[in-house]
């Protein structure tokens, strides 16, 4: 089969498909999704005819700023790989600092979303090509299992305790 011969959207699919392969994709929509609520709540308000309810509250700043911050490590997770570790551990120190500064972590939905994508990209690992793993996998060796032992057992001599009776000396 011919790539060529593939519809668009085939090709989009599979390169798409190998792009988030590489990199801890579902650990940084977790965190990206996480940083949206956190920052929109403090600053929505809702109309129902002539009424406004606003969530406004003394940590909107606290709260943009937190999800900023979730919403920048999600996009450094795909792009970044290597401070997988750092991000995840960020993710998960601003999540349970959303808690308290920006309406619960944006009513528990940001939160939850923080912490399973900060967990997701400190378990996240770079993993090896099918062929480089094959040829790294060590043979089993026989040697390494242990045979039957001598059957004469070891007497203590004089070299390892005193004659007198089999007793060490402490002094």
């Amino acid at each position: 089969m011919n790539p060529a011969d593939d519809h668009w959207l085939t090709v989009v699919y599979y390169r798409f498909h190998s792009w988030s392969g590489k990199r801890p994709f579902w650990a940084g929509l977790f965190t990206l999704l996480g940083g949206v609520p956190i920052a929109y709540f403090p600053y929505a308000d809702v109309r129902l005819g002539n009424i406004t309810i606003a969530m406004a509250t003394t940590g909107g700043a606290g709260a943009l700023i937190i999800g900023v911050l979730l919403i920048t490590l999600g996009l450094a997770l795909w792009f970044q790989q290597g401070i997988r570790i750092f991000a995840g551990v960020a993710t998960l120190l601003l999540g349970l600092v959303s808690l308290p500064v920006s309406n619960l972590g944006g009513f528990f939905m940001g939160f939850l979303c923080a912490l399973v994508g900060g967990c997701l990209a400190l378990s996240w690992v770079p993993g090896e090509p099918a062929e480089a793993a094959a040829a790294a996998a060590p043979e089993p060796v026989a040697a390494a299992v242990p045979g039957p032992r001598e059957t004469d057992m070891y007497y203590a001599t004089e070299t390892t305790a005193h004659a007198d009776g089999g007793r060490n000396s402490a002094g």
